[in-house]
């Protein structure tokens, strides 16, 4: 099966590719360039949801057939995963550990109120989650060693403990925060094909503190999970979740 993954940055980019033997082939795309290696293109399609969801739209519908040496179509794309690094609600999620979303929330898509945010569910349109495949979570939560829990995605990254606290209170249980799922989840779902959200967390979400932050930790454990995701990903047939 073929897998796209989208990171938002380059670093995050080479960090899962790092993972993946063979030789890379590279493919250009409006506006990107995939890293292709064996049955996964890598696309680093830029920061936030709209960007993400751009560049995982334009993917999806050019980037399977597209090669730089002209061969042959491949086949479509059977998975969409949005990958890279983000910040955790601590200390259930430490700094560089990991994390698989079971859920792929809009956080911050809605309406501010006299009485408070409003979700756009609650404003009768559009929607608010994504739920990845349970089988596939849990996969490859147990392949990598991720804790499995809700993944909010946010325009506007937290930098306060009250901001923290009032995602923690909309959403219980949430593990960590990005910016990117929700965006290619929203173009995955247009175009058929299931989506996973892999985050390793190099920063605690709160008051920011670049100190503190463990990037290189975190990219390093990129590489990890995708390196003993991989044949859990190029295997998994979405039939096994026609149960989960």
């Amino acid at each position: 099966m073929r897998v796209l993954v989208v990171t938002a940055v380059p670093v995050e980019r080479d960090a899962v590719t790092r993972a993946f033997g063979g030789a890379e082939e590279r493919v250009a795309l409006p506006g990107a360039e995939l890293h292709r290696r064996g049955a996964f293109d890598v696309l680093a399609g830029g920061a936030g949801p709209a960007a993400a969801a751009a560049a995982t739209a334009f993917a999806l519908a050019s980037g399977a057939s597209a090669s730089a040496s002209g061969a042959s179509a491949l086949a479509p794309y059977g998975l969409v995963v949005s990958a890279g690094i983000g910040g955790a609600f601590t200390p259930v999620t430490p700094l560089g550990s990991l994390v698989v979303a079971d859920g792929i929330v809009a956080a911050d898509l809605g309406a501010e109120t006299a009485d408070g945010f409003l979700p756009v569910t609650a404003l009768g349109f559009g929607r608010g989650r994504f739920t990845p495949p349970p089988a596939l979570v849990r996969a490859v939560a147990a392949a990598t060693g991720a804790a499995a829990g809700p993944v909010l995605s946010v325009s506007t990254v937290t930098g306060s403990a009250e901001r923290a606290g009032a995602l923690l209170a909309a959403h219980p249980g949430a593990l960590a925060e990005a910016m990117e799922g929700f965006g290619v989840a929203e173009a995955a779902a247009r175009a058929g094909v299931p989506v996973l959200e892999v985050r390793a967390v190099s920063n605690a979400v709160g008051p920011r503190d670049r100190d503190a932050w463990r990037i290189g930790d975190a990219l390093a454990a990129l590489t990890d999970a995708f390196g003993k995701a991989a044949p859990v990903l190029e295997g998994w047939n979405s039939h096994e979740d026609l149960e989960g």
